[in-house]
């Protein structure tokens, strides 16, 4: 029996699950000024590092600093669990650098709850949703195991690995979302039979060691920066000291082991049947696919600064225990290694995301919204910021206020969103620099520049965070009119050149110039040559930084608006909702079928179909002019 329960009033949003993309969802509603309730299964695991103990990396990073520029949550947090910060790919151009913060586990969990627990306009409630109501094509609300059914104009559901999950260890199987947490049942089912499309999907974990058994002297050491900028543009709280995380090998022996468990394995087996996640894959398969590898590169990463818990990064498997055991025994520093836990596989149902508009509201259900691994994806950053707009959007929705949309041109969250909706994925989607065409544009030291303008109109980017940027933006147009106007005498310039290995000049010349020059730093500049130094005293360093990267890759710059202003037409030509393909007898069938099934919203997503040619989107274009 179900029934309307007092203890809850009707919600604008509900979010189902409080993993990353849950988190991030309810926190950005409940800011907007919705009345949010935030229902998970385990209060006690909220905003939970399922997997590394780890944010950001390569392009993961960018989507941080996006998250955080745009006022989401994960930036302070990564910052304030931190126990170790690099910065990625600082050999290499600026749209390369990416930042990644090693963290304690239980601190950044509990740093999440303390910060949701402190917003305004945020309930939460431990139960498992096991069905949605709705009124036609419209969601109502959620049903829930302890019988409630509770309102709410949007629902934003954030799944996780939790949909049907399955655990696999060897010939292991049991059911559950997360080892030793259980599965949610009843919404794949209910969503099926709502007309929605579902298939499978898989990743996994590696073992968890107790680090009080490893020898660190047989292994290399890997220190964090000296130099902690972190991830969020506001002054956010940075440790004092950094533990160290430590880089071993597997070997030929190690690889025997493993094989022999290769008849329990249940991916070899074919008892798992979901794609794995072709980026992060297991030591198992890593060994399968390249057997001509003598070792694989494993990083040995602390779970927190009050735990002698380690994480095996690079060893995810879901062979037997005991083959893990016995293989791990023969990584170097690993002699007398004791685990915790072993590794193990996880399948779980996710929605092929074609499903969804640009707004992450599905198609067929009015005001329902999906994010994180329920569309395909794989790893927190993905998740966190698809849960971001997510909760704008459902905001936006139930107030009748305009969709919030991040195009490929202004941020990777953009790019994300864009790929799944058009291209869809049968593996798990990870975001790459690669897939980003306008990267030079999308570097992880502009985000607040790019984005934090945007969200603080529509209300969620605190004046806090927009003066900031306003005092960084006229520090940069300061900084680089200065460069231009600076003339250095060779006198003055010539004996940092030679220390620099760069050619002499004979004349003045202006600072921006010589700031063009290969291996000439501006930081470099204003420690060693005095008129700059005397000109640039007192400006922030993010700003020096900022009007450096301006000045050097200028013409790269330029480069990537030209070609954003040509795309630009095809971006604003929308596609009406009810346009007809069948009254265009000259399109090719497949492009005929990927526009019906997609119904894309404006010229240039139409042109990022998969199996989508030129000529159709010309078709299309003479056909809309007419």
């Amino acid at each position: 029996m179900r029934y309307f329960c007092k203890m809850f009033p009707k919600y604008d949003v509900i979010v189902v699950g409080a993993g990353h993309a849950g988190c991030e969802a309810a926190a950005a509603a409940a800011n907007l000024g919705s009345s949010v309730l935030l229902i998970t299964m385990n209060m006690q695991n909220m905003a939970q590092m399922s997997c590394n103990p780890a944010m950001g990396g390569i392009a993961k990073g960018q989507i941080i600093r996006e998250i955080d520029a745009l006022g989401g949550y994960s930036g302070i947090v990564s910052d304030e669990s931190m126990i170790q910060f690099r910065m990625l790919n600082k050999s290499k151009g600026p749209a390369m650098w990416s930042p990644r913060t090693q963290n304690d586990r239980m601190l950044f969990s509990s740093k999440w709850r303390l910060m949701l627990e402190n917003t305004p306009n945020l309930d939460f409630y431990q139960d498992s949703v096991i069905g949605l109501s709705k009124n036609g094509n419209k969601i109502t609300g959620v049903k829930t195991a302890l019988g409630h059914e509770i309102l709410a104009k949007s629902v934003v559901l954030t799944n996780g690995t939790f949909l049907n999950g399955i655990i696999h260890i060897g010939e292991k199987q049991s059911k559950g979302g997360r080892v030793a947490e259980k599965a949610s049942v009843g919404i794949t089912e209910q969503l099926i039979e709502w007309g929605f499309e579902s298939s499978r999907l898989k990743t996994g974990t590696p073992p968890r060691v107790d680090g009080r058994s490893l020898d660190y002297s047989a292994m290399e050491e890997q220190k964090g920066d000296e130099s902690i900028s972190g991830f969020s543009f506001l002054d956010s709280k940075k440790p004092g000291k950094q533990r160290s995380c430590w880089i071993t090998y597997t070997n030929k022996g190690v690889h025997e082991i493993l094989k022999t468990g290769f008849k329990e394995s249940p991916m070899f087996q074919g008892r798992i049947k979901g794609i794995g996640p072709r980026y992060c894959p297991s030591i198992e398969d890593k060994i399968n696919r390249f057997a001509e590898r003598e070792r694989h590169q494993l990083f040995i990463e602390p779970e927190g600064w009050d735990t002698v818990e380690v994480y095996v990064n690079g060893f995810s498997s879901s062979l037997p225990e005991e083959v893990q055991f016995q293989a791990l025994k023969k990584v170097p520093g690993f002699e007398s290694v004791k685990m915790f836990r072993p590794g193990y596989a996880i399948e779980y149902d996710y929605f092929p995301p074609t499903q969804l508009k640009r707004n992450l509201e599905t198609k067929l259900i009015q005001n329902l919204f999906f994010a994180g691994q329920i569309n395909g994806t794989t790893g927190y950053e993905e998740a966190a910021c698809q849960g971001l707009m997510a909760g704008i959007n459902a905001h936006q929705s139930c107030n009748q206020q305009e969709e919030f949309i991040l195009k490929r041109n202004e941020a990777y969250v953009g790019v994300l969103i864009d790929d799944l909706i058009n291209k869809g994925t049968d593996e798990p989607y990870r975001m790459f620099t690669s897939r980003a065409e306008y990267r030079t544009l999308l570097r992880q030291d502009n985000a607040d520049l790019r984005l934090t303008e945007k969200s603080f109109r529509i209300g969620l980017a605190s004046q806090e965070r927009m003066d900031g940027v306003i005092v960084k933006k006229n520090q940069i147009k300061e900084i680089i009119d200065i460069l231009q106007q600076i003339k250095l005498e060779p006198s003055e310039i010539n004996g940092f050149l030679l220390e620099n290995s760069s050619s002499l000049v004979s004349e003045r010349t202006k600072a921006a110039q010589i700031l063009l020059r290969p291996g000439i730093g501006l930081q470099n500049l204003i420690e060693r040559v005095p008129t700059v130094k005397k000109e640039l005293n007192g400006f922030m360093e993010t700003s020096v930084e900022q009007a450096e990267i301006q000045v050097k890759y200028q013409v790269y710059l330029q480069k990537e608006e030209e070609l954003i202003s040509k795309m630009s037409a095809l971006e604003d030509q929308v596609i009406p909702d009810s346009f007809n393909y069948e009254n265009i007898s000259s399109l090719s069938n497949e492009a005929r079928q990927k526009f019906k099934k997609i119904r894309p919203q404006t010229l240039g997503q139409a042109s990022r179909i998969s199996g989508v040619n030129p000529s159709d989107v010309q078709i299309l274009m003479v056909y809309m002019g007419r």
